[in-house]
């Protein structure tokens, strides 16, 4: 999963840079704990819903895919390796 972090990243800074996620969307907790409110979270669900849909270019499979399925993709490659299938794993790097 570290491998898609920066989507995570990505999003979550593209979301407060665009003002679709404020410190006005964030409760705070007993205890210092911190959680979004319903509108924090259904802006966060948004838009990760189209930002699944977008497609990039995989390296080992040279077309485009969605970068929804990338996990899934990554993890069937995984398990080639795993079993012997695949010489070596190749990670997904974005460029």
């Amino acid at each position: 999963m570290e491998e898609f972090r920066h989507q995570a990243d990505r999003l979550a800074l593209t979301l407060v840079n665009r003002g679709q996620v404020s410190a006005d969307d964030f409760m705070l907790h007993e205890g210092g704990g911190v959680t979004l409110d319903e509108q924090g979270r259904k802006a966060v669900v948004v838009a990760w819903q189209e930002r699944k849909q977008e497609e990039l270019s995989h390296p080992l499979l040279e077309e485009p895919v969605a970068l929804g399925l990338l996990p899934q993709l990554q993890a069937r490659l995984l398990a080639r390796t795993l079993r012997g299938d695949m010489e070596e794993y190749l990670p997904f790097l974005l460029r």
